[in-house]
């Protein structure tokens, strides 16, 4: 029984360390933006990584500027 006397303030620090971990992560901003780090890796810089003939043009890259382009001649 005499442990009690020990533990409960332990658990009682632990607990408001906790709390205070929570609120000040709250409070730095760490829960703000939840989805930009789930969707960075669509947005990863792997340009080095495709093969040049696989690479599609830039300035044509809209189905209808092609569809312009072959009108215009």
């Amino acid at each position: 029984m005499e442990i009690i006397i020990i533990l409960i303030p332990i658990a009682l620090i632990l607990t408001g360390i906790a709390f205070w971990a929570f609120f000040w992560s709250v409070n730095s901003g760490q829960f703000d933006d939840l989805e930009s780090p789930a969707h960075s890796i669509l947005y990863d810089d792997d340009d080095h990584l495709i093969p040049d003939d696989a690479k599609v043009d830039k300035d044509h890259t809209h189905p209808s500027d092609a569809d312009n382009a072959k009108h215009n001649d």
